[in-house]
C-alpha cells in the first residue's frame, strides 16, 4: 500500500468490482477509449488486474481518498504484450484511470507521481513506457508532467498511438537523448492537430482492442 497526503494506492480486490464496473461504464470517462465497458468486460479485467499482482509483484492500484476511502480511479504498470513494432517488453507501461468525480482536482497526477516513485525503488526497471491516443491531450501532458519523452507512433490495432519512455532519474539523460535521436519525436508532440484529434484510439476499432489501450483514458491535472 502507499499512502500521499490526500490519496491511497492499494493492489485491487474482488469488492471494487462495482466502483471499477461504473467508472469503465461512464461515457466521460472513456471518451478516448471507445465504447463503455460491460459488467462482464469489467468484471474479466479486474480479475485480471488482481491476478496480474500474483505474478509480477506489481500491477494496476485502486486509488482511494485518504479521507473517506471513496474509489477514484486507478493507476500502475503492466506488461501488456502488445502487438505493436518494434515491441519494448523489458519496460513495464504506465496507465492511469480517473473517475469523472475525479477529474480536475490533481488525482491523477498525485496518484500516478506516487506510483512511479514506488515502482523506481521496489522494482528499478531501468526504463518505463505508456502509449496514448494522439487525441488525449490530458493524458499526454500528464506524461510528461511525470517525466515521460515522445519516443515514437506504432500501430496498434489500425491506430496509431504516441508512445513515450520515462527512463529512472539516473537514466534520464540516455532516454532524452534516444527520443531526440528518433526520427518522429517531434511530431509525437504535435498531438493537438485536427487530424491527430480523429485518430481517438479505440473510437472506430473492436470495443476490446480498444479498451486494452488503458493510457488512452482521460487522466486529469
Amino acid at each position: 500500500m502507499i499512502q500521499t497526503e490526500r490519496l491511497i494506492l492499494r493492489p485491487y480486490e474482488v469488492a471494487d468490482y462495482d466502483d471499477y464496473a461504473a467508472m469503465v461504464a461512464d461515457p466521460v470517462v472513456v471518451r478516448h477509449a471507445g465504447a463503455p465497458m460491460t459488467g462482464e468486460e469489467a468484471w474479466m479485467r479486474l480479475l485480471r488486474f488482481i491476478g496480474y499482482w500474483s505474478v509480477f509483484g506489481h500491477g494496476m492500484f485502486a486509488v482511494l481518498d485518504r479521507t473517506t476511502g471513496q474509489y477514484l480511479g486507478e493507476t500502475g504498470f503492466m506488461d501488456f504484450r502488445r502487438e505493436v513494432a518494434p515491441r519494448l517488453d523489458t519496460m513495464p507501461e504506465a496507465a492511469w484511470v480517473f473517475t469523472s468525480a475525479a477529474h480536475g482536482k490533481g488525482y491523477a497526477y498525485e496518484a500516478a507521481a506516487a506510483a512511479h516513485r514506488w515502482m523506481d525503488e521496489d522494482h528499478a526497471p531501468p526504463a518505463t513506457q505508456c502509449m496514448i491516443s494522439p487525441a488525449n491531450r490530458e493524458s499526454i501532458r500528464l506524461a510528461e508532467k511525470l517525466g515521460y519523452r515522445p519516443h515514437d507512433e506504432p500501430q496498434y490495432r489500425d491506430h496509431q498511438v504516441h508512445r513515450l519512455i520515462r527512463g529512472r532519474p539516473e537514466n534520464r539523460q540516455s532516454v532524452r537523448q534516444s527520443a531526440l535521436l528518433s526520427p518522429v519525436a517531434h511530431s509525437v508532440a504535435a498531438a493537438t492537430s485536427a487530424s491527430a484529434q480523429a485518430m481517438a484510439c479505440g473510437v472506430t476499432g473492436p470495443r476490446m482492442a480498444a479498451w486494452t489501450l488503458w493510457s488512452c483514458s482521460p487522466p486529469v491535472t
